[in-house]
């Protein structure tokens, strides 16, 4: 496993970079392929800069190019809060790494993740020390809700991100019930969020999906 990340990055259009928003891809995926929400969101978001870190785990051979932020066996019912355990110290450093390396503060930062990027966007972002912006979650999943609310006990009640998930009706791969599975744990910790289920999308990201989470990212980025 790798212990220090890299990916593919987009600069603002415009200035310096006043927030950071971190492109979390899902399984098999690598950096390449999130890399592009950036670039559809550039006009709504032109001081962000963007980065998507290639997971620290490269997959086996037959899936040239792919990683894995952490291995799916689905044989043990616990793998996603293990695997989330791992791999999150990793990304949380690539992030302050990144952070720093933009001179901005810990807070103007958002999280996007895809599957099992989501799993480690909402692991990530619900428990660093300095709440995001946003925490926007394609077609995922929380590993561990049985954790979170003691792992956020200390918090004041308001101090939590804007939480946006979005999911496909016909997901076959993490079915639909995931999303209101996840909304239930966050609520159950004292976090609202807010969802979406796209009519006939499968396990994707569609235009409606992308426009809303664009304006999403826009409204809590800029404060509105």
């Amino acid at each position: 496993m790798l212990t220090q990340l890299d990916g593919p990055r987009l600069m603002p259009r415009t200035g310096r970079a006043d927030a950071l928003v971190v492109l979390v891809h899902g399984y098999g995926a690598n950096g390449e392929d999130l890399i592009a929400l950036g670039e559809a969101w550039r006009r709504l978001l032109p001081t962000a800069a963007f980065v998507a870190p290639n997971a620290p785990e490269s997959l086996p051979f037959e899936a040239v190019g792919g990683f894995q932020w952490f291995d799916l066996t689905f044989r043990d019912p616990d793998e996603l809060w293990q695997g989330c355990q791992r791999a999150g110290p990793i990304l949380d450093r690539f992030i302050d790494a990144e952070l720093a390396r933009l001179g901005l503060d810990a807070t103007r930062l958002a999280l996007v993740g895809f599957s099992q990027g989501t799993m480690m966007a909402l692991h990530v972002g619900l428990r660093r020390a300095a709440t995001p912006l946003a925490i926007l979650g394609y077609s995922g999943i929380i590993a561990g809700p049985e954790h979170l609310k003691n792992d956020r006990e200390a918090r004041a009640g308001g101090d939590q991100p804007p939480v946006l998930l979005i999911h496909g009706e016909d997901d076959a791969v993490i079915p639909a019930e995931a999303l209101g599975f996840t909304t239930n744990a966050l609520a159950e910790a004292g976090i609202a969020s807010t969802w979406h289920l796209s009519p006939g999308l499968g396990h994707g990201i569609d235009e409606e999906g992308l426009k809303m989470g664009g304006h999403f990212l826009a409204r809590t980025l800029n404060g509105g």
